[in-house]
């Protein structure tokens, strides 16, 4: 097991985590009086009643608070510059993120924005982007998640898309940690079933891509084997009875871990592969790319014997005890998609065409080339496109 025997851990967020967690918000201690509320564009948040418990739990801790609700579910380089004219035409010292990944990884661009001059792409450090440096510290973030998938509550980057170059990039900086996290699965309990895969899909990629990551370490190891365990057992009950709250807690337990993982390790190029996917086709959710590609992609790995002790070690983590191959891996895997009702995703319903594959291929490399670094075993570009062809349905 060949694991890396040092590791530098910060992850400063403070976490209230269990069922019944928001009642408790208005207990915490605040980095100012006036907070914008940031949530996506649909309207799940408000029917649910998420947003009127934040507001009354803001409302009773003397902070006063406003709305901005222009976040899409694969957030853009123009929802952060409104969000951020929002937040300081509102004055706002503080931002509260509740929602899902796309809600918090705007939320940090927002942040940034909101005190630094200039556009987003001039502190995105890939792809396109100039890389400055962030000067003035960006708008605290309390991070309240509705869903169990990205991380994103406990990690310092957002990822957002420059859509005029198809570009689904990151910013990353220490600052960007929210300062409260709060995750609470009661407020996951109304997401339906097939998005609870897509998410729950997405927290198991961020432990396995960690767990076979040239990277991995002690730690890393540690966060991502009780993560890829308790998503194996729980995700197809939280799919099959959105109202189990002990499972929808594990599985928001377990992407609480994998969020753990991101920060301790660089995952490999799966997410970077996904990435270019959904940059192109911002409908596909980021979690069914993810599903699609997952069989020939790790498959390509195990081919090339890039880990074989680890995938033999993935396939027991997902209930395959007598697992003693690396192919076991992708058996367990597939099993587990079949019982989430998720193994027959198509490519074409979402207007992806094969035609696609070598320009998915390039943006990849050119914006998401850092992830394959993190590889074991080094994909050459046909190595690429052949994981998309035969990811194609």
């Amino acid at each position: 097991m060949d694991t890396t025997l040092q590791y530098k851990q910060c992850i400063p967020t403070h976490v209230l985590f269990g069922a019944g967690q928001l009642n408790n918000l208005h207990k915490q201690t605040f980095p100012g009086k006036r907070a914008l509320i940031i949530i996506s564009n649909g309207k799940s948040t408000r029917a649910n009643g998420y947003l009127a418990r934040t507001e009354e739990q803001l409302s009773k801790a003397g902070i006063v608070s406003a709305v901005f609700d222009g976040v899409v579910p694969n957030p853009t380089v123009d929802n952060a510059a409104a969000g951020a004219d929002a937040a300081k035409n509102f004055n706002a010292d503080f931002l509260v993120a509740l929602g899902g990944g796309s809600v918090m990884d705007c939320a940090k661009a927002i942040a940034l924005l909101a005190t630094n001059q200039g556009e987003l792409w001039d502190y995105v450090a890939v792809g396109s982007g100039k890389g400055k440096p962030i000067s003035q510290k960006p708008l605290p973030i309390i991070a309240i998640t509705t869903t169990a998938g990205t991380g994103s509550e406990t990690d310092n980057s957002g990822v957002i898309t420059k859509e005029d170059t198809n570009e689904k990039a990151f910013i990353m900086h220490p600052w960007l940690f929210p300062e409260l996290a709060i995750v609470d699965p009661e407020l996951m309990l109304s997401v339906p079933p097939m998005f609870t895969a897509f998410q729950g899909f997405d927290a198991l990629f961020h432990s396995v891509e960690g767990f076979i990551a040239c990277t991995a370490n002690l730690a890393s190891d540690m966060n991502a084997r009780e993560a890829i365990r308790n998503i194996a057992e729980y995700l197809p009950r939280a799919v099959a009875n959105g109202n189990d709250l002990e499972a929808r807690t594990r599985v928001a337990f377990a992407n609480t871990l994998s969020g753990a993982v991101m920060c301790l390790t660089l995952l490999t190029s799966e997410h970077g592969l996904e990435h270019a996917l959904s940059a192109y086709h911002p409908n596909l959710p980021h979690g069914a790319g993810l599903i699609m590609i997952s069989k020939a992609y790790f498959s390509y790995f195990i081919r090339n014997h890039g880990c074989d002790d680890r995938f033999i070690e993935l396939a027991r983590l997902l209930g395959k005890s007598d697992a003693d191959k690396p192919e076991d891996f992708i058996t367990a895997l597939v099993e587990l998609q079949e019982a989430c009702g998720v193994a027959d995703l198509k490519m074409s319903d979402y207007g992806i065409e094969p035609s696609e594959f070598e320009t998915l291929m390039r943006n990849s490399r050119e914006v998401m080339g850092i992830m394959f670094t993190s590889d074991r075993v080094q994909m050459s570009d046909q190595d690429i496109i052949n994981i998309f062809a035969e990811s194609y349905k």
